[in-house]
């Protein structure tokens, strides 16, 4: 029997993944979003991109709008400012290692998947995703990894020797801030997001993430 196939008994119609991916994932919040059409302008302001209006997630944040625009703006700041820094995929690297750490695997997929894009490095993404934050790489890969860690597991394990060995890796002073503030925005945010729902596989994701349990398993 397929991992997709043992769905909770109480829940039938709800299909969890059985492992971390790249593939895109749905997520169903276990309290109700707020209904399009009860939405007025103070919300598609939280909402910052009207669009998000239609996913679960944002719906559901868009009940405290301030609070969601604070929380949508500053992960644009993090992720999306282009003016000097870290590359954004190592961003996406530092997040997708977070997420690992705390069992995202929404987080983790969307974030993997990010950094698969901007890097063409796509089996050292699913290498990280399939045996964890210990899989070495190289010596660049490995200090945002574990810096990230660090940071997921508690802030205070975070130490001099991690920023010693971002800076050895060729990491500015600019591209270290990058690399903590994409772990700890995300340490933050896969906590918010495991607390309010869970991840789906959406039916056209089956037979992908199929697939890909059963290429993993021939290159065991």
């Amino acid at each position: 029997m397929s991992p997709l196939d043992t769905e909770q008994v109480l829940r039938p119609d709800v299909h969890e993944p059985f492992s971390f991916t790249q593939i895109g994932l749905g997520w169903q919040p276990w309290l109700p979003p707020l209904p399009i059409e009860q939405m007025t302008d103070r919300h598609y302001d939280g909402l910052v991109e009207a669009e998000r209006a239609k996913m679960p997630y944002f719906a559901l944040l868009v009940r405290e709008p301030e609070i969601l625009r604070a929380r949508t703006l500053t992960d644009f700041d993090v992720f999306q400012n282009t003016e000097g820094g870290l590359p954004q995929w190592e961003r996406e690297l530092a997040a997708t290692a977070a997420s690992r750490v705390n069992g995202c695997v929404f987080c983790a997929s969307v974030h993997a998947k990010n950094a698969s894009r901007m890097s063409e490095r796509t089996a050292d993404v699913q290498r990280l995703l399939d045996e964890g934050v210990s899989a070495p790489v190289d010596e660049r890969w490995d200090a945002i990894v574990e810096a990230a860690r660090a940071l997921t597991v508690t802030p205070s394990e975070f130490s001099i020797e991690h920023v010693r060995a971002l800076s050895d890796a060729g990491l500015n002073d600019l591209d270290i801030a990058d690399a903590i503030a994409g772990a700890a925005f995300f340490n933050w945010a896969n906590r918010l997001m495991l607390s309010l729902g869970e991840p789906t596989v959406p039916p056209r994701a089956r037979a992908a993430m199929e697939a890909e349990a059963a290429l993993s398993a021939a290159s065991a």
